[in-house]
């Protein structure tokens, strides 16, 4: 089993399917519920006529072995895109990130069966030793969600990348396989208390 095969993934609240074009209808109608890609200058989600471009460029980072892009699809919509990222297969390790949702599927619980399913696949199927997690500073939504899933602060790369014209301090969190255990059954508790 290879980091880069393009799995299924499903849970009762989400399905996680490979990314693919035919997705990007659904997915310019999801970028366009409240006008997401406009709402924060710190996060990246495509305008809706640029979404054709943006699975371009992840499915072309899958081709070179980087990047695993998913569709996120609740009740047979695409409603976001989520991926493993900076993929080291030696390792082995990789990013969940690139993550980003409709309006309208945000604190519903699908980010964290999402999480969940992402997690047992990186940790229970592909053996990794770590799983990290990276978002801006400003992110403040991002981070408390990151936080939530029970990852543990790395620490901050200070002005490290250029981010729509300013400098990015990057916050980096991750969980390593030991916090698994614990770390899925906080996920499993939180969608049994919301749903349960």
């Amino acid at each position: 089993m290879s980091i880069l095969d393009p799995v299924v993934l499903t849970h009762p609240l989400v399905t996680l399917e490979p990314l693919a074009h035919a997705h990007a209808p659904a997915l310019a109608e999801a970028a366009s519920e409240g006008e997401l890609w406009r709402r924060a200058w710190y996060t990246s989600v495509p305008e809706p006529d640029a979404v054709g471009d943006e699975i371009d460029r992840r499915l072309a980072l899958h081709d070179a072995g980087s990047m695993v892009p998913w569709a996120v699809v609740v009740d047979g919509r695409a409603v976001g895109m989520t991926t493993y990222m900076h993929i080291e297969a030696e390792t082995p390790r990789l990013e969940i990130g690139s993550t980003w949702m409709a309006v309208s599927a945000q604190g519903s619980g699908v980010n964290p069966a999402m999480k969940l399913m992402m997690l047992e696949r990186a940790f229970d199927e592909l053996a990794c030793v770590a799983v990290e997690f990276r978002t801006h500073w400003h992110n403040r939504q991002s981070r408390d969600a990151i936080e939530r899933l029970g990852a543990k602060l790395d620490g901050v790369l200070r002005s490290h990348q250029v981010y729509k014209g300013t400098l990015r301090d990057t916050v980096v969190y991750s969980i390593v396989a030991s916090e698994w255990p614990a770390v899925r059954r906080g996920l499993e508790a939180r969608l049994e208390a919301r749903h349960g």
